[in-house]
């Protein structure tokens, strides 16, 4: 599972939901949980989610983490990234070839947490659509 810390839940969880991406009945005004493939995105107030791991709640630049969308193509890449524009993450790289030979772009969502949208053509997505690690 993956946690992220928003500022305001309400805002974040229909950010998502615009994306097409369905809450569980579990999420409430606190948090909100969306199921992935193989995983669960958490989503929960920064400062509750900042006091319950004992840190500043004020981080700022870059946290050092991103999180990844593997895509099926580059033309896939091309029409996730502008669905996510649309739906209010702010460009960060448009898509384009990039040096380890894939295709890849980054957005930020509204409280600005890294998301890169690729295509690796080294590490596919299975028949359920789960990425497979080569090696």
């Amino acid at each position: 599972m993956v946690t992220l810390g928003v500022a305001d839940v309400a805002r974040a969880t229909t950010f998502y939901e615009s994306l097409g991406w369905r809450s569980s009945s579990s999420s409430n005004d606190q948090v909100a949980f969306f199921r992935m493939q193989g995983s669960v995105l958490g989503l929960h107030g920064r400062e509750p989610l900042a006091d319950d791991a004992a840190v500043d709640a004020d981080g700022s630049g870059f946290r050092a983490v991103t999180l990844a969308l593997n895509c099926d193509s580059p033309a896939e890449v091309d029409a996730v990234f502008d669905e996510w524009v649309a739906a209010g993450a702010t460009a960060v790289k448009e898509p384009q070839p990039v040096f380890w030979g894939g295709y890849s772009s980054y957005v930020a969502d509204p409280d600005g947490h890294l998301w890169e949208i690729a295509h690796n053509p080294y590490s596919p997505n299975d028949d359920s659509g789960r990425m497979t690690l080569q090696g």
